[in-house]
């Protein structure tokens, strides 16, 4: 059964409690959570105010390096954490101490080609399919290799975001037409251009848009995920 997720995002430090908010309005018990951009102190935080909240299953986490191992523990002992993804060594340093959970930590395409030799010290991949589609506009080489190793890598996880039509230069110098923040739903119809398996079971919707906004999101990418078992 695949898992489309609401996702506790850190990208704005602004939005990130007022998500849990909506959460527990809403009652719901299932969600991915990103610490993505939250350093030590703010970490211990969100996990008070999960602790609070109606969550009691997260599937996917997104690490980051300086995360400690008892990070890792916390959210599989807690919360059923099964899967866990972070960028390439290349991007930031992996702790050695996270070979512990090597087999269910996937390694996402970023800024950086993915490194096959990498790859093997882990479960596989997390795709970013709007960093993938960014990728096909912009750097056809890189594009192309990601697209291959596809092929021979397990996918363990997805990230989802926007595509938009306008670019914007990223903080390292690169063309960017994705993006994390949900306009309208042809910001997801790059979606249609991918077959099912490049979709994993667990899939997290990767946007600093309300939880409310996130669910009709969740709706839209069923739908183009649905109509692919019918080609």
């Amino acid at each position: 059964m695949r898992k489309i997720l609401p996702t506790i995002t850190t990208i704005s430090h602004s939005t990130w409690q007022a998500k849990i908010k909506e959460i527990n309005e809403m009652g719901l018990n299932e969600v991915a959570v990103f610490p993505t951009c939250l350093n030590a102190a703010a970490r211990k935080k969100l996990y008070k105010l999960l602790e609070k909240s109606s969550v009691k299953s997260i599937p996917l986490v997104h690490l980051r390096s300086d995360m400690e191992l008892e990070e890792l523990d916390y959210f599989v002992k807690k919360y059923g954490t099964k899967t866990f993804n972070i960028h390439s060594q290349s991007e930031s340093p992996i702790p050695r101490d996270y070979l512990k959970y090597k087999d269910i930590i996937f390694i996402e395409n970023v800024f950086n080609p993915l490194d096959e030799e990498e790859l093997q010290n882990f479960g596989g991949i997390c795709l970013d399919l709007a960093h993938l589609e960014n990728d096909k506009l912009t750097e056809k080489e890189k594009f192309e290799h990601n697209f291959k190793i596809l092929e021979k890598y397990p996918i363990g996880c997805n990230h989802i975001s926007c595509m938009k039509k306008a670019s914007c230069i990223s903080e390292i110098g690169t063309t960017r037409y994705d993006d994390h923040f949900f306009e309208n739903f042809s910001n997801l119809d790059y979606l249609k251009n991918y077959p099912l398996k490049c979709f994993s079971s667990i899939v997290a919707i990767e946007l600093e848009n309300s939880i409310q906004e996130q669910l009709k999101v969740k709706k839209y990418i069923e739908k183009i995920i649905s109509s692919k078992f019918y080609r």
